[in-house]
């Protein structure tokens, strides 16, 4: 059995419940949800200001669909290629690449991770009110 105080668990019964909420009630509560996730976004851009491209690439993702809902950051690859590697994204604590595209040249070099300690720290926030938004929300259209 789940343990309803693991803030995992709380996210993934908020998000199967997200799945199944009817669009006019999306509609009320994507600005609720964009609204709880900006602190996170703003604390990643800031932890990833040492690149000039990254936090410009970083944006917030909202979706509904009943397969893959709930809320996340993006890195658009097209604006910072480098976001992924940088981010450890495959676990790794390093990553190589070439020198200035000289493919006869490879360096190592350590990630800067940016996106998850900035998810880390914001959850508990995030969650809260989230699920303020939610309870909001459903209330206006008759849930108790």
């Amino acid at each position: 059995m789940a343990d309803p105080a693991d803030p995992t668990e709380a996210i993934r019964v908020l998000q199967k419940d997200l799945g199944s909420i009817e669009p006019d009630l999306r509609k009320k509560l994507r600005p609720a949800l964009k609204t709880a996730a900006e602190p996170i976004v703003a604390d990643a851009k800031v932890r990833a200001s040492w690149s000039a491209r990254i936090p410009r690439a970083i944006s917030l993702s909202i979706r509904f669909s009943k397969r893959d809902p709930g809320v996340s950051m993006r890195v658009r690859r097209a604006v910072a290629p480098h976001g992924r590697p940088y981010e450890g994204i495959r676990g790794n604590a390093t990553f190589r690449h070439p020198v200035f595209g000289n493919r006869d040249r490879w360096v190592t070099q350590q990630t800067r991770s940016y996106l998850a300690p900035a998810a880390e720290s914001g959850m508990d926030g995030a969650l809260a009110a989230t699920v303020a938004a939610v309870d909001e929300t459903a209330r206006e259209h008759g849930f108790r």
